[in-house]
């Protein structure tokens, strides 16, 4: 056994298309509701792809202080996700932070030290507000209306605040987290696309385990929902441009037919938090966190390893770290983007770590519900699994209907199943870059 705290889940916040809050995602998740469709935030009739999966309304009044109000004119849209999803995983855990006390949710104190609370956050890349840089570009051109750099530097930049890159600065998604909840502990930014909530949850995870922190914020989240986002997915050939018509069933992870993914926007953060800590003030327990492994695909940046060779080893090292085996693992939730190359390496990494035991897992993948959330797509798989043991149940993973051949995992494809579960894998990896995370969850038994 490891001389080290035990780590629990206490907390889970998610926004993702089909919902906001981790009950309302589930809800919609065992209901099979899918949350893609056509793109409604702008005109998106000039791209070959014009779905997506969108949040709902929310309003960022409501996951901050008041006092904290006035911040929001340097928030770009991927923040106010991470602070929806903090809020909802701050409360779910019952956890007294700075923002829940200042929002006059309780006259309580603080139920945590803010010395010992840390924060880690994965994002991606944040787009530009177009129209705000569309019209200081616009003031800096020559007589023929051209650009000009020398313009740019004496009047374009003057038509932009002067604040106006801290809205897209990876790290201020941790920034407002931490400011907002008082967060004091140790907090880092993960930016490794699609593995950006594996490595940050991880990260936490040895953080609280060697006593750097009693609990902590972690997971990602980010959006894809605008036209650079878009355009940029459309130029490495990754989305489905076939099915604009029928939207529901244009993610299809794992299948058969199988064309491309789907752009979408969310996230996922999780309270991790010492086990005595939890204990001490008698929390709701979810789950426990008890292994993690990473990996890099050396071969490419670009292209994934048809061998899975990275994601296997990150499977075989938290396996090895959780000191359980490929055949204790009852639950797989694999990140599934619908692309035919990069499923097919995920399956050879599955295939070797499992072997013969992949055809007795249960396996839960929410890509075809909701898309490619990039940096926030672990998040929300993590709270997914970490639900699905807490529940019992394993919901239908959309569109894994008429599977690839070489899938030899049980996806649930109509009514929710009950199952007994006593551990989880859940992995994630970069579509562009050669990171590579998985995670053991296992039933928590005191």
């Amino acid at each position: 056994m490891k001389d080290e705290r035990r780590v629990v889940v206490t907390g889970l916040g998610v926004a993702t298309p089909i919902g906001i809050g981790i009950e309302a995602f589930w809800d919609a998740l065992i209901s099979k509701q899918c949350g893609i469709r056509r793109i409604e935030s702008f005109d998106p009739s000039g791209f070959p792809t014009q779905i997506g999966g969108e949040l709902p309304l929310f309003k960022l009044a409501d996951f901050i202080p008041k006092s904290y109000r006035k911040s929001a004119k340097v928030m770009a849209r991927d923040i106010t996700i991470a602070l929806a999803c903090a809020y909802h995983a701050v409360t779910d855990a019952g956890l007294r932070t700075k923002c829940i006390i200042e929002r006059g949710e309780t006259s309580e104190p603080p139920n945590i030290d803010s010395t010992r609370l840390g924060a880690n956050i994965g994002a991606g890349l944040i787009c530009a507000d177009l129209q705000e840089l569309a019209s200081a570009l616009s003031s800096a051109t020559d007589d023929d209306d051209s650009f000009s750099l020398k313009h740019w530097g004496s009047e374009g930049m003057g038509n932009l605040t002067p604040l106006w890159l801290l809205k897209f600065l990876p790290n201020m998604l941790a920034c407002h987290v931490t400011i907002v909840h008082d967060a004091q502990a140790p907090s880092n930014t993960i930016t490794c696309a699609e593995a950006s909530s594996h490595l940050a949850i991880g990260e936490a995870y040895r953080t609280i385990a060697r006593g750097g922190a009693d609990a902590c914020i972690c997971g990602g989240a980010e959006s894809k929902i605008n036209p650079m986002s878009l355009a940029r997915q459309q130029l490495w050939e990754r989305l489905n441009i076939e099915d604009n018509e029928t939207p529901d069933r244009a993610c299809r992870p794992f299948a058969e037919g199988r064309c491309g993914s789907v752009v979408s926007e969310g996230g996922g953060l999780v309270i991790l938090e010492a086990l005595d800590h939890a204990l001490a003030r008698k929390a709701k327990i979810y789950a426990e966190v008890v292994g993690f492994g990473a990996g890099g695909n050396a071969s490419s940046w670009s292209k994934p390893d048809p061998e899975g060779k990275a994601l296997a080893l990150a499977m075989r090292k938290a396996l090895a770290d959780a000191d359980t085996s490929a055949e204790e693992i009852q639950l797989a939730a694999p990140l599934g983007t619908g692309l035919v190359d990069y499923d097919a390496a995920e399956l050879a990494a599955w295939n070797n770590v499992f072997g013969n035991h992949s055809d007795e897992m249960h396996a839960l993948t929410t890509r075809g519900t909701i898309g490619n959330n990039g940096a926030g797509a672990g998040g929300i798989d993590f709270a997914a699994a970490v639900q699905s043991i807490y529940q019992k149940t394993v919901p239908p993973s959309v569109n894994t209907d008429h599977p690839d051949p070489q899938c030899r995992m049980g996806f649930v494809h109509n009514d929710p199943v009950d199952a007994n579960i006593h551990q989880g894998l859940t992995v994630g990896y970069a579509l562009a870059g050669v990171q590579c995370a998985a995670i053991v969850i296992r039933e928590f038994e005191e």
